[in-house]
């Protein structure tokens, strides 16, 4: 199979365990799209959280952003894709995380709100590169649903987001998305808005079909995409659960484990 687009998680995936891009995986992407590949980041991030190594890259490729809720292009900004939450949904998991009493981060229009500006708000702020907007009361919460939320994701403790993933969904309608990005974020999407239905929007934007497809990750939010692409590779350092779902392990995010995928499936060499 000749593969023509690769998607790709960020942290844990492109990015070592140190954060940071590798000159072989690098060398490894630019090698791949001079060779015709459509390399899409694919992220819980907004577009902001992603621009500097769109700048790196020099792309203006599609970047998957809120796991799947935008597409958006690099450089132009073109929304290719967009899939907010219903109002009644988004709503009641506002109210669910108040009454847990942990820090919501609300994403409307790229802009990002909080319930608190506190510590976490702030810490998430400068994962994101965007300022929190403090929710003033129920009625600027009521401005920005009707505006259209993206996502929305509750930060906490590790073992405190575990209990909150196990109880949430008996609270929520059908129509919502709930996983964990990292261990102490999660996230709430529209039903139709995963990182698979992105991949299927810009297969039809490029003309390219699920099989000519490779989708790489190391986190439960990469599941949809891994299983949905005709090439599904889990990171060396991913949970047992998604190496089980996905086509091919790779190797490990400290150990290139991208650049490996490129170099064996896209351009033929390696083991």
């Amino acid at each position: 199979m000749a593969y023509k687009f690769m998607a790709v998680d960020i942290d844990g995936t492109l990015l070592d365990s140190k954060g940071n891009l590798t000159e072989e995986t690098e060398k490894a992407i630019r090698l791949g799209i001079e060779n015709g590949l459509v390399f899409t980041l694919s992220t819980g991030r907004p577009i902001q959280g992603v621009q500097k190594i769109i700048d790196r890259l020099n792309l203006d490729h599609p970047v998957i952003t809120y796991n799947g809720a935008m597409v958006i292009t690099g450089k132009s900004g073109e929304i290719l894709y967009k899939c907010v939450m219903k109002a009644e949904d988004a709503k009641k998991v506002m109210q669910l995380g108040e009454e847990y009493q942990t820090s919501i981060m609300v994403w409307s229009n790229n802009r990002l709100f909080v319930n608190k500006l506190n510590e976490r708000a702030y810490k998430y702020s400068s994962i994101s590169g965007v300022q929190p907007i403090l929710i003033e009361n129920a009625e600027h919460l009521e401005g920005i649903i009707e505006q259209g939320i993206l996502k929305i994701l509750w930060y906490d403790e590790v073992e405190l987001i575990e209990k909150y993933e196990k109880e949430v969904s008996k609270h929520l309608s059908n129509d919502i998305n709930v996983h964990t990005s990292q261990a102490f974020f999660l996230e709430f999407v529209d039903k139709n808005a995963s990182k698979a239905r992105a991949m299927e929007e810009i297969g039809k934007h490029f003309g390219i079909s699920r099989d000519e497809m490779i989708a790489v990750g190391d986190g439960f939010n990469d599941l949809s995409m891994i299983e949905y692409a005709g090439l599904g590779v889990a990171m060396g350092n991913a949970k047992d659960e998604i190496k089980a779902r996905a086509d091919y392990v790779t190797l490990t995010n400290d150990e290139n484990g991208l650049a490996h995928v490129i170099y064996k499936f896209m351009l033929g060499k390696g083991e």
